[in-house]
């Protein structure tokens, strides 16, 4: 088991969001503020439904830091819902008197039919809340915290939409960071982007929903994190089954990922470069197309992991459906929804990977205190070079 975890609870509309974090070593600085800003990032985006400007998420810090600096004790945050007030009585947590306003239309491509039949529901408001992806407002909080701890260490962690639908921007390298936050589906090809706008634009016009591509970007990632020796430590598995854990997310790749399979292995790899073409950090590569993992392994160039996100599965204007109760031909059910969450995917990615590679980065470097981690990383990377040189 990692010496860093965390456990999200509860529901959509519920009173609130809640996260334990345990692991995070004592002596970091962390402050709510900083984690406010990725919690906004996460409500952003075009395409976004009404409930993200009725609702400011914020995290409230109610253990485990004192004076601004972490303890090392368990973390605990709270993300209030801004309008608990009007579902306190089809959320309340004790017993309801009289009839109870049952979801019973379900929504093909959500939890709804699995979820009911599997814990025995006849209210699919019982599985649609906690399947919702309000759950990963505390994702990207706890994924916050890991942010910082990671900063400390050089690591940086960013995203950008990749695709919207049939529109794809142009990629080639590492994004702009400063152009991809400017823009409102966060793409950093001003082009592509304008036209991802007006295909969510007419996506809602239709009743409909769009998904598509987001990527996500960790640069400064020291050499040695994960393990070749067991399939559970390897580090691109790890990542695999975190970007792979967000709502609505069908497809995982790293670095180059499918494009890979139709190309010869003359092409596929990355040469290694000789030390005076380092550019001052270890052992260099020409290209990156295995997104900085081989063997399960960060090799020292960019972490480049990307997930594809199918449209989202509450329609404005539904689907056919089934009843759960009669088993009646009718229309899904509908809730107020987003048209498309890519540009927010992308935030929640970061938390995930974030949060992986954290984990990853306690477990090599240890530590009890972040003095400590930083000492034992310290020391470590005075031992990379050419065996000839260590």
């Amino acid at each position: 088991m990692s010496a860093l975890r965390f456990l999200t609870a509860g529901e959509s509309h519920g009173k609130a969001l809640t996260v334990i974090m345990d692991g995070v070593p004592a002596g970091l600085p962390l402050t709510e503020e900083f984690i406010a800003a990725d919690m906004r990032r996460r409500q952003g985006g075009h395409g976004r439904s009404r409930r993200q400007q009725i609702e400011e998420d914020r995290a409230e810090i109610l253990s485990g830091v004192r004076h601004g600096r972490t303890l090392g004790s368990p973390l605990s945050l709270l993300i209030a819902n801004r309008v608990w007030e009007d579902w306190q009585e089809v959320m309340q947590v004790g017993p309801f008197e009289g009839d109870v306003k049952r979801v019973t239309r379900l929504r093909p491509g959500h939890a709804d039919l699995a979820g009911t039949m599997k814990y025995g529901f006849d209210d699919v408001r019982d599985v649609l809340e906690r399947a919702s992806a309000r759950e990963t407002a505390a994702r990207v909080a706890a994924g916050a915290v890991c942010r910082r701890l990671l900063e400390e260490f050089g690591v940086a962690v960013h995203s950008h939409t990749v695709s919207i639908g049939e529109v794809t921007a142009a990629t080639d390298g590492e994004p702009d960071w400063a152009a991809v936050e400017e823009s409102p589906v966060r793409c950093a090809d001003a082009e592509a982007s304008k036209r991802m706008v007006r295909a969510i634009d007419a996506a809602r016009e239709a009743g409909d929903t769009l998904g598509g591509a987001f990527e996500m970007w960790a640069t400064g990632v020291p050499i040695g994190l994960g393990s070749h020796v067991m399939w559970d430590r390897k580090l691109d598995g790890l990542l695999a089954q975190a970007v792979m854990s967000i709502h609505a997310v069908k497809g995982v790749e790293i670095g180059c990922g499918f494009a890979l399979t139709s190309t010869p292995g003359s092409k596929a790899h990355d040469v290694i470069l000789p030390p005076e073409k380092w550019d001052g950090r270890p052992w260099r590569r020409a290209t990156n197309r295995a997104g900085g993992l081989e063997g399960g392994i960060t090799n020292g160039e960019p972490v480049v992991v990307r997930g594809a996100l199918k449209p989202i599965s509450t329609l404005s204007n539904p689907l056919p459906s089934v009843d759960l109760i009669t088993g009646e031909e009718i229309r899904a059910h509908y809730e107020r929804s987003d048209v498309c969450t890519v540009p927010a995917a992308g935030v929640v990615g970061e938390a995930m990977v974030a949060i992986v590679l954290a984990q990853a980065l306690l477990e090599k470097f240890g530590g009890d205190r972040l003095e400590e981690t930083r000492r034992n990383h310290e020391a470590y990377q005075k031992t990379i070079g050419p065996r000839g040189k260590g």
